[in-house]
């Protein structure tokens, strides 16, 4: 049996609950509360507004380098053991961040946090494209990215009171607890059989095998990834130009918490019903829109109206870059392809705060947010001209791009 397969039937959503949902929300809490205060952490140590945004940029860049690795991680060694991989990754950059005494080891420790999140995302995604059935892997990878979500949301409002006992490494430290917590608690998972080590394909043949897809739908997974990953770079930094303090801004980032969590199961029954065209270039629009709209705010309230017109369009993106993965994956080798896949995101995950921290030092913050927001609105493009126009539902792996002629 290949690496990613289990030879039972497919398990209901609410017996994943306490196994796999649940720890999502824990290790999501922990990363709301810090996510908004790793720029502020760059600005206590000394760095520039664009310093800090090239900073908050390298936990994007830790997920890119350890996407491919990962995906050959949880095929040799299996989703449970993965997971302790990653949780010491997450451990170890935390503390770095927190007990930084510079902005060496404050990058370091954002590096070693994006590898975690790689080896993490990955290892739970697998997992549940193994027990989950087709139909209803829309639902199932939306309730994922909703209870980390729902975790985000919850993390910025009890972080925000440690905040300002703290400073930001109280949001540091929330994460940090967090982190271990959720790992004790995902021990209980079933880790997936383990392939043939010797069957394992070089990084450069998966690549190669799969690169119609991730050079078609994988642009629409770029710019998403560029879109939601930008808004944990811009908004502090836009919030601190405006003189909003650290605990005003990360309120702000639990009210678009609020309803990105909202959106998380409703999002994926859009997905299962009406397919990921219409639900992609709605969450596009949306992202767009947000950015647009941006650099002509100048108070909190304006500003919390963008933020949260970012969260709806991160909730409906909600579990839609693992969903299209999940069906692209061939079942013989779908660790090693979701590791390509999600390098594609995580690309877009890493370009988009660099772009961000260079823009913003060149040519100001307010040109930042309209280069966010023409990229993301070619992604939405993208995801219309390629992502499948019906819910259909096929074995994996046989999902494909559609064609020029294609007119559904």
């Amino acid at each position: 049996m290949s690496a990613g397969t289990l030879d039972t039937e497919p398990l209901q959503l609410r017996s994943l609950i306490w196994p796999v949902f649940a720890p999502m929300a824990l290790y999501g809490t922990g990363a709301g509360a810090a996510a908004p205060m790793y720029a502020w952490r760059a600005l206590d140590l000394g760095a520039s507004a664009g310093m800090a945004g090239l900073i908050v940029a390298l936990g994007g860049l830790g997920m890119v380098l350890a996407d491919l690795p990962a995906g050959r991680i949880v095929a040799r060694i299996g989703e449970r053991a993965a997971i302790g991989v990653g949780s010491v990754l997450g451990t170890v950059g935390v503390l770095a961040a927190i007990f930084a005494p510079n902005l060496v080891v404050l990058a370091v420790g954002l590096l070693l946090n994006g590898a975690a999140g790689a080896v993490w995302g990955l290892a739970r995604q697998t997992y549940l494209v193994s027990v989950v059935a087709p139909d209803q892997r829309g639902r199932a990878m939306s309730t994922l990215a909703g209870s980390h979500r729902l975790g985000f949301f919850c993390g910025p409002f009890l972080g925000a009171a440690l905040v300002h006992g703290m400073g930001p490494v109280g949001a540091l430290w929330l994460q940090l607890v967090t982190t271990l917590a959720a790992a004790a608690a995902m021990v209980a998972i079933r880790s997936s059989e383990i392939g043939d080590p010797a069957a394992l394909r070089p990084v450069h043949t998966v690549l190669s095998e799969n690169r119609r897809v991730l050079g078609t739908l994988g642009l629409a997974a770029v710019a998403v990834g560029a879109a939601r990953a930008s808004r944990t770079a811009l908004l502090p930094l836009w919030a601190a130009h405006l003189g909003i303090d650290a605990a005003t801004t990360s309120l702000l980032f639990g009210l678009a918490g609020a309803v990105d969590v909202l959106m998380s199961y409703p999002a994926g029954v859009w997905l299962d019903r009406a397919g990921s065209r219409v639900t992609g270039t709605a969450c596009g629009i949306c992202f767009a829109l947000g950015y647009a709209v941006l650099p002509f705010t100048g108070s909190v309230l304006t500003m919390g109206a963008a933020t949260m017109l970012l969260g709806l369009a991160n909730g409906l993106s909600n579990g839609l870059i693992m969903t299209v993965g999940a069906y692209a994956a061939p079942p013989d080798r779908r660790a090693e392809f979701l590791g390509a896949w999600r390098l594609t995101h995580d690309v877009g995950a890493f370009a988009g705060p660099v772009a961000v921290g260079l823009v913003g030092a060149l040519a100001g913050l307010a040109a930042a947010g309209a280069l966010m927001a023409f990229g993301i609105g070619l992604g939405a493009l993208a995801m219309y001209r390629w992502f499948p126009a019906r819910p259909v539902v096929v074995p994996p792996g046989l999902i494909k791009p559609r064609d020029p002629v294609d007119s559904n």
